[in-house]
């Protein structure tokens, strides 16, 4: 079949560098759908993209569309013709809604019974006919996490569309999106590239862009972009912090990067390094440059979109401006030094942390409470003066100058202030780990002070945004509430804290003088993320809910007891146990009216008496081991529990003749069924 080459390229004014890996996966699997759709071939589909463009190349596209052959069911072969073989009007009615001849009906079956078939089938069009509206409906699907529009009010889009070219091999694919229409047009790099070039054939589009300061392709602009960093580093001899995310981000800013290094003034080396390292990653996208030992060093690497006739230029701007912001932070750091951080805690009365919930302050005191409340709980008193006076300082730094400069350093800020002003290192540093984990993956507090502290202002959040009707709702969640719960059980998992968060929530409420109910609603909407994040963790769904069946309170105990049985699934007498108990459940739901007094006089057979000596025996066991959360002796023991059953099924007639001896079987059964109740419903896993 004969293939061709298709590009497609949207021109924008410079679309957010975070927007960009998502929307290059998403217009890419997109057109694989829409070629899916289409019955449209296709060797390979790659995604491409730069500030101003996203560009799609489509290898080996299939200049014909496969034919489509349907298959209709008409009526049944006997209904359909007579004994002579003639057609009946079922026959002819069929045929003619598929406007088709009777003729070539065939017979086929479906679950034994013969019907009338007849397929039909459609030529396929020719490619290119098919792909103006293609691209344009690929165009029209993309999703931005905030869009814009411009000419047309009906068409949004991450950036206003300036122009588009869409080429299969040398014919251009002619459509319009918005009033931007289809051509051979491409525009190279703003500053250093024609503003006009004409792409003749597909396989030059990549040569002439490059030729104009474009590097269409992410990856061969990563390696161009690594490779003048490392030449910058040999000649600072240091290393720069080349973090993954921060690459990223400079990899979406340019179009053909020009690596830089500039230095800053050795004194702002005495600013704590966070401060340093926030400035120049999240407010100037450099990399910090560090010596063989990790220690930062006076220099920076920042990734220029314009190759100057003189670098020194560029090095130069960007190190005043660097010096302007570690300047104002060298400012902000002798003044907040004036006064301890205690002495900012009464400031936290004027700042307002919810309308319906009062003031930071307010909130201080609660989570006071109940990180006390928990230090008690958990048995560890050692750490009592250690939380109260972390806790009391938890959100001093938030009225600091710095962190009203850079309120991503708040924590980290409270910290160094507190070494600072001679607070002891574990209170110091509990004040930093108190918003730790901060998203799905972050690292856990390092002080246990640090992760109390944590466990309780996250209750808080919980509970007093139930209580002031401030829940989640479908997608929105403004005040964090799922993260809240998400970290919360991250902590407990990686801290080994074994927590009632039944006693928790509970006390919480209390301390904040909740409304009546918020304790259930949040134990509720606690418990649903908690079943989330153990599916996510590759729990079956029917394991999650045996576990949370039996110990829900307790997080870390949920984990400990799914962990015990999913490596026990897969065994013969946990198989057979489980059967075993599906069968227990079924055979009591269709027995009818009560259940009778066990008589051991009224066994007729061994399987009946070893299962009731069995049952009796592990009772009392099993009581013992879910009192002791010892999930493995219980697995233990319900291996030894799992051959009595299955024998009492391969040899024992529950339903006998004699109702005496029916009634008494379904009595033992039903004993059998209060000891899986114990350890939840065995019977709903899916082996």
């Amino acid at each position: 079949m004969k293939t061709a080459t298709l590009l497609l390229e949207i021109g924008t004014e410079e679309i957010p560098s975070r927007f960009m890996p998502e929307t290059l996966t998403s217009i890419k699997n997109k057109a694989w759908e829409l070629l899916s759709d289409k019955r449209i071939s296709c060797q390979d589909v790659n995604a491409y993209g730069t500030p101003r463009r996203i560009a799609l190349l489509f290898s080996g596209l299939a200049m014909q569309q496969e034919d489509e052959i349907t298959q209709y069911r008409g009526p049944k072969w006997s209904q359909a013709f007579d004994a002579n073989g003639n057609p009946t009007k079922a026959a002819l009615g069929f045929a003619k809604s598929k406007g088709i001849d009777f003729e070539i009906l065939k017979p086929g079956k479906v679950n034994g019974v013969e019907y009338a078939f007849v397929e039909i089938s459609e030529k396929g069009q020719k490619t290119e006919t098919l792909l103006p509206d293609l691209m344009t409906e690929l165009i029209q699907s993309l999703i931005f996490p905030k869009s814009m529009y411009w000419d047309d009010p009906n068409f949004r889009f991450a950036r206003p569309i300036r122009w588009i070219l869409c080429l299969l091999d040398d014919r251009i694919i002619p459509f319009k999106v918005g009033n931007i229409s289809s051509n051979r047009m491409t525009r190279g790099h703003r500053f250093m590239g024609a503003r006009k070039i004409e792409i003749s054939h597909v396989n030059v589009y990549f040569e002439k862009l490059y030729d104009n300061y474009v590097v269409v392709d992410q990856d061969k602009r990563r390696e161009k972009m690594l490779a003048g960093i490392s030449t910058l580093e040999k000649e600072i001899s240091g290393v720069a912090d080349k973090r993954e995310d921060l690459i990223q981000e400079n990899l979406y800013l340019v179009e053909y990067p020009v690596p830089f290094f500039g230095s800053f003034d050795k004194d702002f080396l005495v600013l704590p390094e966070e401060v340093l390292t926030t400035t120049m990653i999240h407010h100037q996208k450099y990399f910090p440059v560090r010596d063989d030992q990790g220690k930062l060093l006076p220099y920076f690497v920042g990734v220029s979109n314009n190759r100057s006739t003189n670098m020194n230029i560029v090095r130069e701007g960007n190190e005043r401006v660097l010096r302007a912001r570690l300047s104002d932070a060298a400012f902000f750091w002798k003044e907040d030094l004036k006064t301890p951080l205690s002495s900012k805690v009464k400031a936290l009365q004027n700042v307002i942390y919810q309308e319906k919930l009062g003031t930071v302050y307010d909130k201080v005191q609660h989570i006071r409470k109940i990180s006390q409340w928990i230090v008690k709980h958990l048995g560890l008193d050692e750490l009592e003066k250690t939380v109260d006076r972390a806790a009391l300082l938890a959100k001093a730094d938030l009225v600091s100058s710095m962190v009203y400069e850079f309120p991503e350093l708040q924590g980290v800020m409270g910290r160094e202030y507190a070494r600072e002003n001679g607070e002891t290192q574990e209170v110091a540093q509990a004040i930093s780990d108190q918003y730790l984990p901060g998203f799905s993956g972050d690292k856990l507090p390092s002080t246990m002070a640090g992760a109390l502290i944590g466990i309780a202002e996250r209750l808080y959040t919980i509970t007093s945004c139930f209580s002031a009707d401030l829940q989640v709702s479908g997608s929105q969640d403004p005040y964090g509430l799922r993260r809240a719960a998400r970290c919360l059980n991250e902590i407990i998992w990686g801290k080994g804290l074994d927590i009632d968060m039944n006693e928790l929530f509970l006390f919480a409420s209390r301390a904040i003088e909740a409304k009546e109910g918020v304790f259930d609603q949040s134990r509720e909407f606690f418990n649903q993320r908690l079943f989330m994040q153990l599916k996510e963790k590759g729990y079956s769904h029917e394991l999650v809910s045996l576990g949370l069946s039996v110990i829900s309170e307790r997080p870390f105990q949920v984990a400990r007891f799914l962990d015990t049985f999913r490596e026990v699934m897969n065994e013969t007498w946990f198989l057979q146990l489980a059967t075993s108990a599906v069968r227990v459940r079924n055979i009591l739901s269709k027995a009818e009216g009560p259940r009778v007094m066990l008589d051991k006089n009224l066994f007729r057979s061994p399987a009946e008496k070893v299962l009731d000596q069995e049952i009796d025996r592990i009772v009392p066991v099993v009581g013992s081991s879910l009192a002791q959360y010892d999930w493995k002796g219980l697995a233990y023991q319900l291996s030894l529990l799992s051959p009595a059953i299955t024998r009492f099924f391969d040899e024992v007639l529950v339903m006998d003749n004699d109702p005496d001896i029916r009634e008494n079987r379904l009595a033992l059964l039903d004993k059998c069924n209060q000891l899986f109740l114990m350890i939840g419903d065995l019977g709903n896993l899916n082996l």
